[in-house]
């Protein structure tokens, strides 16, 4: 259920105001709504603040609007680190015989902005943020701006709650979609985890090269390598280029997890 306070409604029945406007209420709801009672509500209203709407809202007469005009970003920044050290600690303990190559793609798994996305709209998060003049929340599973607000928000509780609080907010979903998304985490997208592990090392992004091509036209067969850095990491082959390229950065995560074992001096 949306979450829409009685002076929005008013902004739609009188004098529409093109871009959001900061509401306590619809803070308060928001707040009940995940769980969390803020002991500095603007720390909420700052994680709301998409920049969309800070130019807006600066052309309105000193003191209308009461908000810390700054965007949500810092907060996202704050809320990234926050939400990857509580999944890494969450998946640390959880699985004591992982190597950090295993670690490190369950993590991005479980923070991937589709599954903050996710997060993000049942708590509502949609209709809680402050957005400028013909900025909306897109329907895409990766919609940037969802993902960073999630984030903003953690970072928010983290600041007025402290860490146990922000632990307690996040392993609310971890308890809940952990076990389901690490089950399919390598079959679901192999490319997609590839990218996020080696931009998570701030390698190159992967490249894919078609390397044979075999068998009569009605059923093709193609041989692709995965190149991260130029190098490559792993091959596949399918009927498609597509089934070819997932089943080449299959191996080239195994690769990586290979090389992270031998490169680890306790292994």
């Amino acid at each position: 259920m949306s979450i829409v306070s009685p002076s929005r409604e008013r902004h739609k029945q009188d004098a529409p105001a093109p871009y959001g406007v900061p509401d306590p209420a619809v803070e308060r709801a928001f707040a009940a709504g995940i769980g969390v009672s803020f002991n500095n509500p603007k720390l909420l209203r700052l994680a709301l603040t998409h920049r969309s709407v800070l130019h807006d809202w600066l052309l309105q007469d000193q003191g209308e609007i009461d908000a810390i005009m700054q965007s949500n970003e810092r907060l996202e920044f704050l809320g990234d680190a926050i939400l990857g050290a509580i999944t890494a600690e969450r998946l640390y303990h959880t699985d004591p015989v992982a190597d950090e190559g295993t670690l490190t793609r369950h993590r991005v798994a479980l923070v991937r902005a589709e599954t903050l996305v996710k997060w993000a709209r049942e708590m509502h998060l949609d209709d809680a943020l402050y957005l400028g003049i013909g900025e909306q929340v897109t329907s895409s599973k990766r919609d940037r701006m969802l993902a960073g607000a999630f984030e903003a928000v953690v970072g928010a509780i983290y600041l007025d709650q402290g860490r146990d609080a922000a632990t307690r907010f996040v392993n609310g979903y971890l308890d809940r979609d952990m076990e389901g998304i690490l089950a399919t985490e390598a079959t679901a997208n192999p490319k997609g985890l590839l990218q996020e592990v080696v931009q998570e090392r701030g390698l190159d992004q992967p490249a894919y090269r078609t390397v044979a091509e075999s068998g009569p036209d009605h059923a093709r067969e193609f041989t692709v390598e995965a190149l991260v850095d130029g190098k490559p990491l792993g091959s596949g082959t399918g009927r498609s280029k597509r089934e070819a390229q997932q089943a080449a950065a299959r191996e080239a995560l195994r690769t990586i997890a290979s090389m992270d074992e031998a490169n680890d001096p306790e292994g």
